[in-house]
């Protein structure tokens, strides 16, 4: 019997630590209120302000496919929508990254500024809204100007994903 009344003080401290840890261990969510309400996503057609036919395009094309792959939100037309993404290509341009030992451009970099926002299409309010410059590096030997793009559009991308569906 007297071993049971050492016992009772481990227990009391014991049983409501284990409490305490378990009930921490829930799922995890960056949404305070635990899951989106957000299942559908309309993809607006990016604008482009800047000189490069078509990348606007090209960009809107791989984000789709992007939410696609990625399978958290289901793209419809606008009408029925949840969130609407609307994208804007605000500026564009290519510089010099790397230069070799005799002053040889080796690489460039593709520099492309966005802004993006993800609109409630009830009221046109804003979700969120964000400045998302991107770059993209390319070989100047073996590659191409639009590998340099591609590059920066696939960082676009994540970038948009992320915010998008993991950042509630």
């Amino acid at each position: 019997m007297g071993i049971h009344r050492y016992y009772r003080p481990v227990a009391s401290i014991l049983i409501p630590a284990v409490v305490l840890f378990t009930a921490g261990c829930g799922v995890y969510t960056f949404n305070p209120s635990g899951k989106s309400d957000l299942q559908t996503i309309s993809v607006e057609t990016f604008r482009n302000e800047t000189p490069e036919l078509g990348l606007a395009d090209r960009v809107t094309e791989s984000v789709i496919d992007a939410f696609i792959a990625d399978g958290n939100l289901n793209i419809v037309a606008s009408e029925g929508a949840d969130a609407i993404l609307v994208g804007v290509l605000t500026g564009y341009d290519r510089v010099v990254n790397l230069f070799d030992e005799n002053d040889q451009v080796q690489s460039y970099k593709v520099r492309m500024n966005f802004m993006i926002s993800l609109v409630n299409p009830e009221d046109q309010s804003e979700i969120w809204k964000e400045a998302m410059p991107q770059e993209g590096i390319y070989d100047a030997a073996s590659e191409v100007e639009e590998d340099g793009q591609r590059r920066a559009a696939e960082r676009l991308v994540d970038a948009i994903i992320n915010k998008t569906t993991k950042s509630w």
